[in-house]
C-alpha cells in the first residue's frame, strides 16, 4: 500500500477528533511513518539503543560502525555481540551503559527472553513489554519503538518520550507537559490509532513556527 494512504483511517479519525487535531493534520500533511516490519526484536532492540537520547544523524552513525566491524553481516548477531570487546564497541560510539545493555539483549536472545519475530507477533503489548523490561537496561520506551517500528503495533503512545509530551504541550498551548500517567489518560480518546498520534505530536516541535496557533 502507499505510504501516503496507508494510514488514512487513522489520520481521519484523529483530524475529527477535535480543532487542535485538524491543524496540526492539515499543515504537517499526510502520516509518513515508516516502520521496518522485516527486523527481528533483537536487531530492533540493538537500533533502539543505539539511538536512544541521540539524534536521528547520531544513531545511524553509530550502527553504520558497528555494522561495519562485521562486514560480512548484514547486522551482527547475537554471538557478535557478546563475544565483541568492550573497546571495539566503544569506538562505535556507545556508552559504557549502552555497551552492557546491548550485550544483554544479545544474551537474552540465545536464552529466548528476547523472542523470534515469528513468536512476538502473537503476543500482546503489555506482555511483551513485560517480558522485555526484565532485560537489564531495557525500559518500557525501548520496547514500545519495538512495538512500533518492528511490530507494526498501530496503538503505541510512549508517554515518557520527551518529544511527545513536548507536542501535546504544543498543539494545546499548555504553560507545562503533561505527566506520563495524564497523558495516557488523555491519550485513551485517540485509540486505536495512537502509534499516528505520536507521529504527528513527535512533528511538532520539529516544525514549532509552522504549527503553532
Amino acid at each position: 500500500m502507499n505510504l501516503l494512504f496507508r494510514y488514512d483511517v487513522s489520520v481521519a479519525f484523529l483530524a475529527k477528533h477535535d480543532e487542535d487535531w485538524a491543524r496540526l493534520i492539515a499543515q504537517i500533511g499526510p502520516c509518513r511513518h515508516d516502520p521496518k516490519a522485516a527486523r527481528e526484536p533483537y536487531e530492533a532492540l540493538v537500533r533502539a539503543i543505539a539511538y536512544q537520547q541521540l539524534t536521528a544523524k547520531a544513531g545511524d552513525a553509530i550502527i553504520g560502525r558497528l555494522k561495519a566491524l562485521f562486514g560480512d553481516r548484514e547486522f551482527p548477531s547475537p554471538n557478535d555481540l557478546i563475544g565483541a570487546d568492550f573497546d571495539l564497541l566503544r569506538t562505535c560510539g556507545f556508552s559504557a551503559r549502552k555497551i552492557a545493555t546491548i550485550k544483554a539483549i544479545a544474551q537474552g536472545t540465545l536464552e529466548g527472553t528476547v523472542p523470534t519475530r515469528k513468536i512476538a507477533v502473537t503476543m500482546d503489548d503489555e506482555t511483551l513489554i513485560e517480558r522485555m523490561v526484565a532485560i537489564k537496561g531495557i525500559g518500557r520506551w525501548t520496547v514500545e519503538m519495538l512495538l512500533m517500528y518492528s511490530l507494526e503495533r498501530m496503538d503505541i503512545l510512549p508517554v515518557d518520550d520527551f518529544g511527545v509530551r513536548e507536542g501535546y504541550r504544543m498543539l494545546k498551548s499548555l504553560p507545562e507537559q503533561p505527566k506520563p500517567k495524564q497523558l495516557r489518560e488523555l491519550s485513551r480518546a485517540w485509540s486505536p490509532h495512537r502509534t499516528v498520534a505520536t507521529w504527528y505530536l513527535w512533528r511538532i516541535p520539529r516544525d514549532r513556527e509552522n504549527v503553532q496557533k
